[in-house]
């Protein structure tokens, strides 16, 4: 029986990670690593699936005979839209691990601006004991944009914590215990929020979504006195111009930011020096090469049974 064609892998990110974990991946197939210089100049038009973050533009030209498409991360949009791709299956990459670890970060942030850390820290550093009164979280609404697979995971942890959690979609998702709300109902859903968390994935529609528009529909008189913004979503979704005026003139009272429209973050951006504002450098949850490799054998063993592939992008919403 002749061997199946090798896996075609195109990831600009962690390459030695990447390269590592290749040399025990797709054991019955191989794989062709375009970050490996001896691979560079390869045909490809053997290749029948492809594992791409981020790929050459001109990817599909030299692979034109691919069944499937393998996203290496939770999002697609750097593959949607992109020239000559071909009218087959896009599988989006969903791991136990990625989401714990969205939703580790999600709930860290939130309890940071409950508790008032940011101003702790100043404390701290100036030698300070000097005691906050902080609400409680069941004092606190927590709403939720993007109710995926992410999202809800992040409203059960963030739920466990005692916050008060609604959720926002483009269409109404229900959750038990949680008051939800679809694209029509979205002043009602922002006016109810105190801290809102954006894990929306990134479409025409959502492109600078979070601006200051949007922000000053908040809930201003909450318990925290001013809302807060958190995005670990996509960062083209968010004006960050916006966030910094919205901040400086008090219509936020800060963020926590995991993703920017340009990354890495220039070092003259207004954001890294603004009060209560949280920065991480897009790791909140990073993707594990083990785990994004093994998923990827697992949907192309499903393929090839004939069953059908799980976590298939709907390519007329774009996730």
């Amino acid at each position: 029986m002749p061997k199946p064609p090798p896996v075609l892998v195109d990831i600009k990110f962690n390459p030695e990670g990447v390269a590592r974990v290749l040399k025990t991946a797709f054991a019955d197939r191989g794989s062709i690593n375009l970050a490996d210089p001896t691979d560079r100049t390869r045909d490809l038009r053997e290749a029948e699936y492809a594992l791409l973050w981020k790929p050459d533009a001109d990817l599909f030209t030299r692979a034109p005979n691919l069944k499937v498409i393998f996203s290496g991360g939770a999002g697609v949009d750097h593959i949607i839209g992109m020239d000559g791709l071909p009218e087959i299956p896009i599988v989006r990459f969903v791991d136990r691990s990625l989401t714990t670890r969205m939703s580790e970060w999600v709930v860290m942030q939130c309890l940071m601006h409950l508790r008032g850390q940011y101003a702790h820290d100043i404390h701290q550093r100036q030698r300070q004991w000097a005691k906050l009164i902080a609400p409680e979280a069941a004092e606190v609404t927590v709403g939720v944009m993007g109710l995926g697979i992410l999202g809800l995971d992040a409203v059960a942890k963030l739920k466990v914590m005692g916050f008060n959690v609604i959720g926002w979609s483009r269409t109404r998702k229900e959750i038990a215990g949680v008051e939800t709300f679809d694209a029509g109902e979205m002043d009602s859903f922002l006016g109810k929020t105190d801290i809102l968390v954006g894990l929306l994935p990134l479409t025409p529609e959502t492109t600078g979504f979070y601006d200051s528009g949007l922000f000053k529909k908040l809930r201003s008189n909450g318990a925290l006195g001013r809302p807060v913004f958190i995005n670990a979503g996509r960062g083209k979704s968010q004006v960050e111009a916006d966030i910094a005026s919205a901040i400086l003139n008090g219509i936020l009272g800060g963020a926590s930011l995991d993703v920017f429209e340009v990354e890495p973050l220039g070092p003259d951006n207004p954001l890294w020096e603004l009060e209560n504002v949280f920065i991480t450098p897009h790791d909140a949850a990073v993707s594990e090469e083990n785990a994004l490799f093994r998923h990827v054998e697992m949907q192309i063993a499903r393929f090839e049974r004939g069953e059908p592939l799980q976590f298939v992008v709907d390519r007329a919403v774009g996730y």
